[in-house]
């Protein structure tokens, strides 16, 4: 009688358990980018522009631009809440610098770019929108002054 033959299988994973300098470098653009961006959004607010690299910080000073309580930050640290509640901000952000709720899915969606162009670009803050129900306030008669 013959034997069966055993056969042996070895199999090697080569994993050199790094992440490539190009994406470390893509990764760091990016938030040189949304800090760059957030900086020049809270400086438009009248808020340090400083506090957009400060954790935690600069949620509270968001959520004073956007005119939500300061007890919100709470919400930040339950999981599932922290989504709805970042949709909301953005959206409220969006619309304290007179844009649209297009402009705040762009907020969520892609923040490294609509971030550098609400900063950037010719937005000016027209006040906080949950305080007024949701809707960013009028922004100032072109005259510069009120007339009574």
């Amino acid at each position: 009688m013959e034997s069966l033959a055993q056969v042996t299988y070895t199999y090697t994973v080569e994993s050199s358990g790094s992440i490539s300098p190009v994406v470390v470098l893509i990764y760091l653009a990016l938030i040189v980018v949304m800090i760059a961006g957030m900086w020049k959004v809270f400086a438009k607010a009248g808020k340090p522009g400083w506090a957009a690299i400060v954790p935690i910080y600069n949620y509270i000073v968001m959520l004073e631009i956007v005119g939500r309580p300061i007890w919100w930050i709470v919400l930040f640290l339950i999981p599932f809440v922290n989504f709805v509640v970042f949709i909301i901000i953005a959206l409220d952000m969006a619309k304290s610098y007179g844009r649209s709720t297009g402009f705040g899915l762009g907020l969520i969606f892609l923040p490294f770019i609509f971030y550098l162009i609400l900063g950037f670009g010719p937005a000016t803050y027209v006040g906080p929108a949950a305080a007024s129900g949701g809707m960013a306030p009028p922004p100032p008669p072109a005259g510069g002054s009120f007339t009574s």
